[in-house]
């Protein structure tokens, strides 16, 4: 195409305008000189076979030497001219956001949860473990309730049989939980990997074990793009969390309410992958990236405030599953009015303006916060 009038057009999966693949792809394309001319936001495709097949496609049209001065972002039958289009389909620089194993700013580290390799023999739904129990009395303090992504947001936790903190007296006391640590050593022996046959030496003990001591926020990693917020969970040490979902350490009400806000939610949008078309969270795209704000010690408390009201609202509702509560058509108006209430004051935080920033040109301003701290980590790293 260089050297050419050539201007071509791709259809694709939504996959090349999200997460990593962003930067893979079009990052070495742009150095060549590629720019896009113009660009169809994601819709779906529909086979026209008996079994439908449901896929979410971009088309995207760029060129070398044609550098047209008005290009054209299409969303459903409508467009909009842009002086420019990024890499995720926005009007603003080429930026990429590209993987990092921590957080850019001055925050906790976020981690995945527990990661057993067990073969299920620790994992229970709420009958078997009455069962268990009642055959052996003497485990019912080691089960703890277990979340992974779709147990958290439907609010239906399975159980864990925790035994790392047991002492060996009291286990000869359990033989039922004998035999379900002698099934787990079995099951990592027969493992062809190396690391798993070696953890048979701790059957009791999980791979990975991220059990915190403190206040903690869970973020799924899954979770469907029909709803606004990502529903985020606030939490205290007693309940076991999976490794499908994320974990952060240590957080505080400030660090929950920043996270659970449309400004969080618009960067998440736009640099996450997906599965199919659900939102997959991702620590070294989406969390460690993002630019958080400098507040005031008064923003600060305004945002604890808003976000404790975020938890008091739906509280209100015991009964009703995340799943419940941030859906569209079902989310209760007091907790709509405290998600509202807690957007404004992140967007006052970051100094946007409340009544004229649209989620694009809150992450494309997201995106020059991030190129500059980037910048300024690249500067102190060569000196």
């Amino acid at each position: 195409m260089k050297n050419t009038a050539i201007r071509s057009a791709l259809v694709s999966t939504n996959s090349v305008s999200q997460g990593e693949s962003v930067a893979n792809l079009w990052k070495p394309l742009f150095e060549e000189g590629v720019h896009i001319d113009f660009a169809y936001h994601t819709f779906r495709w529909d086979s026209e076979a008996k079994i439908k097949a449901h896929v979410h496609c971009v088309i995207i049209g760029f060129s070398i030497a044609v550098n047209t001065k008005q290009k054209k972002l299409f969303t459903e039958e409508r467009y909009q001219a842009v002086k420019n289009i990024n890499g995720y389909l926005l009007d603003a620089e080429d930026i990429f956001v590209e993987s990092r194993n921590k957080p850019l700013c001055n925050v906790p580290e976020i981690g995945i949860g527990n990661k057993p390799i067990d073969g299920g023999f620790y994992l229970f739904e709420k009958e078997e473990m009455e069962d268990f129990i009642k055959k052996e009395p003497g485990s019912k303090k080691y089960f703890r309730p277990w979340y992974g992504s779709r147990e958290f947001i439907n609010q239906a936790p399975r159980y864990c049989l925790w035994l790392g903190e047991c002492s060996p007296a009291e286990l000869r006391k359990m033989p039922l939980c004998m035999d379900r640590i002698n099934k787990v050593r079995e099951y990592r022996l027969a493992s062809p990997s190396a690391g798993t046959i070696k953890l048979a030496e701790r059957p009791t003990r999980f791979h990975v074990e991220n059990m915190p001591k403190g206040n903690y926020i869970v973020v799924p990693e899954v979770s469907s793009q029909r709803r606004r917020y990502i529903p985020i969970g606030f939490f205290t040490p007693e309940i076991f969390y999976s490794n499908l979902v994320k974990i952060i350490p240590d957080a505080t009400l400030y660090h929950f309410g920043i996270l659970t806000s449309n400004v969080h939610m618009a960067w998440m949008r736009v640099v996450c992958g997906r599965l199919k078309s659900d939102y997959r969270y991702s620590k070294d795209i989406v969390y460690n990236n993002f630019p958080w704000p400098l507040p005031t010690e008064q923003q600060k408390q305004k945002i604890e405030q808003t976000a404790q009201a975020i938890l008091d609202a739906r509280a209100i509702y015991p009964d009703s599953s995340l799943a419940d509560l941030y859906d569209e058509l079902t989310m209760p108006s007091e907790l709509r009015k405290a998600h509202q209430q807690n957007d404004k004051a992140v967007m006052q935080d970051y100094g946007f303006d409340i009544r004229t920033t649209t989620e694009s040109s809150c992450v494309a301003e997201l995106m020059k916060m991030y190129q500059e701290l980037t910048e300024k980590e690249n500067a102190r790293g060569r000196k």
